[in-house]
């Protein structure tokens, strides 16, 4: 059996038949477009944490009680640091991160109690808990060759870095970038 023709439809039926067509479409395009959008952003912020400000998460505690295993952490790329901060660097295809002590052209002796001296003044290292010259592979005093950064962990009880011969001075090539924040565990604690 057919369906029975009731007529023409009304003028405000067609209205709104053509008002619910508009919004579809109009809500298509909005979806397109946010979807869009939010994958623009994405794409640029990856980009943005890749070469600018990458993003780390820590292993190992060579730099305790500054920064722990599992720490998440924001560096700046590029090789402009100085003596204090800290900076990721890659060794052997793993990420070591260290503080600068010295730079290029500068002299850095360790007496045995382990007080670090750079051009013969004695630095003062609050974040060094506990003092030590831990394993060293070079004479004292050493000058830190150009184009080279010295570097030890704060934990210089197990830091392997620029006291030993296969680490050596770190060259400003190979730097990674400087650590500006730690991200996690949120800390009321400035570290940097």
């Amino acid at each position: 059996m057919a369906a029975k023709i009731t007529g023409t439809p009304t003028l405000e039926q067609l209205e709104a038949e053509l008002k619910k067509e508009l919004y579809k479409k109009n809500y298509g395009k909005a979806l397109r477009s946010t979807i869009f959008a939010l994958l623009v952003v994405a794409a640029v912020a990856v980009l943005i944490a890749m070469m600018v400000f990458p993003v780390y998460q820590l292993r190992g505690s060579t730099m305790a009680e500054t920064l722990n295993d599992g720490d998440i952490v924001v560096a700046v790329k590029g090789s402009s640091y100085k003596a204090g901060n800290i900076i990721a660097f890659y060794y052997n295809n793993n990420l070591l991160v260290k503080r600068v002590i010295a730079t290029s052209g500068d002299w850095v002796d360790i007496d045995e109690a382990g007080n670090v001296f750079v051009n013969g003044e004695l630095l003062s290292e609050p974040y060094v808990s506990a003092r030590m010259r831990g394993e060293c592979e070079i004479e004292f005093p050493y000058q830190v060759p150009d184009g080279r950064c010295f570097v030890l962990g704060d934990h210089r009880e197990v830091s392997i870095d620029s006291r030993n011969k296969s680490i050596g001075c770190i060259s400003n090539e190979l730097v990674e970038g400087r650590i500006i924040l730690r991200v996690w565990p949120l800390s009321g604690k400035k570290i940097f």
